[in-house]
């Protein structure tokens, strides 16, 4: 019995997601690798700020690959993008596993930081491309879930080398197991088929029919929605190549494009203020400072990430259910909410007054934060920017809001050991302020954008006021738009011929045929 089309699509996605698995494994290794004596032998003794660049030199090479990835993934295509990610990426951890002083960390986490960055910008960007409106949610968070596995996975290695091996291995063997995810995916990726709005985007109409066909129908070039869907993506792109053929213009030059831009960058940058980074990178000194040695903060963090991993399960089972809006508004207040109490605890209960209770409380509030990001906030930061914007200018905008997220991942990771030294516990405050602050906003500006398809998100933005509670606008169930595009009910953008599109999308599927 052949899988039905969505879970072929769906496998798709999760396949190409797995280069998130080396985004989340490499993000939480690096807290078991810093403390291991050999390393910091190795690596010449390096104080708070040194440390602080091993972690950030990662973010650091993520930002520098947003500068090109969105321009290659528009020449040579997403799969083509995403295996010349792999191999940026195996480069970088190879140096790092092979490193021979903070000088091999610095250029190794560089580099690898490349390859992550165009992995978790690509991965996102392709499966929006091939998912039909009503599952394009659980596709994206995708993303979100492979990182929480490489979370998870890292954390459990991490612990079982820190205390059972010694040495050089201590820390070599946890950074050269980061390898293996991208393995396969650098092999297998060219078997995927390619985005269908990336091959109409480059006049191969025969061709985004054929996918089409092959992600949403059994391959079957007639059935109803697969012609009705072409027929809008190559209305949409023949109307953006009417409009402009400079995709950068246009993202800063076309209001309703500016908008979506500022609330993609504006979602990236209020991830970090969420302090989700902080926890994940610098958890041993967090819990230190409430009185929980190191290795008893690595076994806590195993824990911590099987809990991500169960937010990052629910949010993919609700996201087309409940929507994008009303989810991460709800989990940055409540992110906001965990901060607070946990700022109090190690506030009132530092580590010298050796209070158990207090601890544990405080170890719950972590979870908590964590079981509130993963379910609400960290999957949703991805999958909304690769939503929002035109086959013309997606690739290039999600570059932007991608490097955002790495510029402030940085910051923070720069920031937290000198704030640590500085301000102490004070320094949670700002994360406490910030998630109610990140949820007035996005209640304020982010509109709702489920089971929209792609080629009507122009019109819809251009209909969204900027200020969106109240306004009453129409969001269509995916369900029922893929079952209006059966009956033909197109949304051709204004401007777009209509017959033109027609009498040519006929004409493609009897040249297929």
């Amino acid at each position: 019995m052949p899988l039905s089309p969505k879970v072929y699509t769906w496998l798709c996605g999760f396949f190409a997601a797995l280069g998130s698995v080396t985004f989340g494994y490499d993000l939480g290794i690096i807290a078991s690798v810093l403390p291991a004596p050999d390393f910091i032998a190795t690596t010449g003794n390096p104080d708070s700020t040194a440390q602080g660049l091993v972690v950030g030199c990662l973010l650091l090479g993520a930002f520098a690959s947003n500068i090109y990835v969105g321009s290659l993934a528009d020449h040579v295509g997403r799969r083509a993008a995403i295996l010349a990610g792999c191999l940026v990426f195996l480069l970088g951890g190879s140096i790092q596993a092979a490193a021979q002083s903070i000088r091999y960390m610095y250029g190794g986490r560089f580099l690898a930081g490349m390859g992550i960055g165009m992995l978790a910008m690509l991965a996102p960007l392709y499966q929006a491309e091939i998912a039909h409106p009503s599952i394009r949610g659980r596709l994206t968070t995708l993303q979100q879930f492979m990182l929480g596995i490489g979370a998870l996975i890292a954390s459990f290695i991490g612990y079982g080398c820190f205390h059972g091996l010694t040495g050089q291995a201590q820390w070599r063997v946890p950074l050269a197991i980061q390898l293996l995810p991208a393995v396969p995916l650098a092999f297998f990726i060219l078997l995927l088929p390619e985005s269908p709005r990336y091959l109409a985007m480059k006049g191969r109409n025969d061709e985004a029919l054929q996918v089409l066909a092959r992600l949403h129908a059994h391959g079957d070039i007639h059935d109803a929605f697969v012609v009705n869907e072409h027929k809008e993506i190559l209305a949409q792109v023949r109307i953006e190549q009417q409009e402009t053929r400079d995709a950068w213009a246009q993202l800063f030059l076309v209001k309703s494009n500016f908008r979506r831009l500022v609330l993609g960058i504006a979602i990236q940058f209020s991830i970090q203020m969420t302090g989700v980074s902080v926890i994940q990178y610098y958890a041993p000194r967090i819990f230190e400072s409430i009185g929980i040695d190191t290795s008893t903060t690595l076994g806590l963090q195993s824990g911590n990430s099987v809990i991500a991993l169960i937010g990052e399960a629910l949010c993919i089972w609700y996201i087309d259910r409940l929507g994008r809006r009303r989810p991460f508004i709800w989990g940055n207040a409540l992110s906001g909410l965990t901060f607070v109490i946990g700022t109090i605890l190690i506030a009132v209960f530092p580590a010298e007054k050796g209070n158990q209770n207090a601890s544990r409380a405080f170890v719950a509030m972590t979870w908590l934060f964590n079981l509130v990001f993963s379910s609400c906030c960290g999957p949703l930061s991805w999958a909304i920017p690769v939503e929002m914007f035109n086959s013309a200018t997606r690739a290039k905008a999600t570059a932007i809001t991608s490097s955002a997220a790495w510029i402030s991942n940085f910051m923070i990771a720069q920031v937290t050991p000198v704030a640590f030294d500085h301000v102490g516990w004070k320094y949670y405050l700002v994360f406490a302020i910030c998630g109610f602050t990140n949820a007035l906003f996005f209640w304020a500006f982010l509109p709702e954008t489920k089971g929209i398809p792609l080629e009507e998100l122009d019109a819809y933005f251009e209909t969204v006021p900027l200020f969106v509670p109240g306004s009453k606008v129409y969001v269509p169930d995916g369900e029922t738009r893929e079952e209006e595009l059966r009956q033909g009910k197109i949304m051709v953008p204004e401007g777009a011929e209509t017959e033109d599109v027609y009498e040519k999308d006929k004409a493609v599927i009897e040249h297929v045929a």
